[in-house]
């Protein structure tokens, strides 16, 4: 008797706990949702959320473009629906992810990139927002190769609920000199 009390206050103290997380990924929810109290720029990556099968394409070392790899990218609702997550699964090249975060106080995205070639003592990241365009931008300090100051540029744009595109390059701080030196197009599957 003592046993069946153990198990059913277990089994309702365990309920209740997983109650107050009921914007994570469920069954019902795989992606997870938005927590109501969340800042309302986590809507800025709902069309992202779910799964999309990307094509990817990289320079190479003489500045021509590879052929295109295949890519599974994921988004999906983290921290009880107060951040975004996303998981990128590739064959030929290593996975990676990132965490992104809306800070109310400064009123930016702030994107932590994590990949599976090593563990950085700190995770590089990104800074910004979406503009009046419907593109989240966001911008990363970075030299080029050859010593001008400038970012690394990141764009999301062409975003649908079924289809959205991703613009990685280079830029000088005034933004006259743009080297791109990645692309991926995704087409949303899940």
């Amino acid at each position: 008797m003592k046993f069946l009390c153990l198990l059913i206050i277990l089994a309702w103290s365990s309920t209740n706990l997983l109650a107050q997380f009921e914007y994570e990924p469920s069954e019902d929810y795989p992606f997870g949702r938005v927590h109501p109290q969340a800042p309302q720029q986590l809507s800025d990556f709902q069309p992202l959320i779910g799964e999309s099968k990307c094509e990817s394409i990289t320079r190479t070392p003489d500045q021509s473009w590879n052929a295109p790899h295949e890519m599974i990218w994921k988004f999906k609702y983290i921290m009880n629906g107060m951040a975004v997550q996303d998981e990128v699964l590739r064959t030929e090249l290593p996975n990676a992810g990132s965490i992104r975060q809306f800070n109310a106080d400064s009123s930016a995205w702030y994107v932590h990139y994590y990949s599976a070639v090593g563990a950085p003592v700190t995770l590089p990241s990104w800074e910004g927002n979406k503009n009046e365009e419907g593109k989240i931008i966001l911008y990363r300090e970075q030299k080029a190769p050859n010593g001008l100051d400038g970012f690394y540029k990141i764009t999301f744009f062409d975003i649908s609920d079924d289809h959205f595109e991703w613009l990685g390059e280079w830029v000088d701080p005034t933004e006259a000199i743009k080297f791109p030196t990645w692309k991926i197009s995704c087409d949303k599957i899940k």
